[in-house]
């Protein structure tokens, strides 16, 4: 499944081949800045090769439909500014799937996330039919915290050792969110 759109100042596309030098300088420029919230980067994560080995996982899982990636640019002028992945999709009774995304250090904090966000949560509920989106953050981590507030996210509680997050196993708040217009039953037993 191929997708593109513009929605509230971003344009959202899965990542191509064409792509690696932007993605490349705007994650290196962005390193100090995003390191504190991410997994340990590979000592060759910015090479061409890197680039090429994640874009045949990102194949592989869109087609058996896992995950779905996209690289989120501003509208106004294509400029890429950071990344968003629906991932870990489970069907059957569970019906949901995990968000993550990432802002270069530049664009940050001029509303680009909490498009995107948005944007992938319409694409999860009306697109792929998921009842429930999840997603994480560190405690410390105040701008994400504000961005899944922003999004309709609410805190559901809190993951002891979730992630390793820059090479150490970090605790971790938990998000949840479910689609629009579908109530909660809570069963009765007589």
């Amino acid at each position: 499944m191929t997708c593109a759109w513009t929605a509230a100042g971003v344009r959202l596309r899965p990542p191509r081949a064409t792509d690696y030098a932007e993605w490349s300088v705007l994650r290196a420029g962005s390193r100090a800045f995003l390191q504190p919230w991410e997994p340990t980067w590979p000592a060759d994560d910015l090479t061409r090769n890197a680039f090429r080995r994640r874009l045949s996982a990102y194949a592989h899982d869109m087609e058996r439909g896992t995950a779905y990636p996209f690289l989120v640019f501003r509208a106004t002028d294509n400029v890429m500014v950071g990344g968003i992945t629906l991932s870990n999709i489970r069907r059957g009774v569970a019906q949901m799937g995990s968000i993550g995304y990432w802002v270069g250090e530049a664009p940050h904090r001029r509303g680009h996330t909490v498009a995107a966000v948005n944007a992938v949560t319409h694409f999860a509920f009306q697109r792929l039919g998921l009842h429930r989106i999840e997603a994480a953050c560190i405690p410390a981590n105040e701008a994400s915290r504000a961005v899944l507030a922003r999004a309709g996210f609410r805190q559901e509680g809190m993951a002891m050792n979730y992630l390793r997050i820059n090479g150490v196993w970090r605790d971790h708040l938990l998000f949840g969110l479910v689609s629009p217009g579908e109530s909660r039953h809570d069963e009765v037993l007589v």
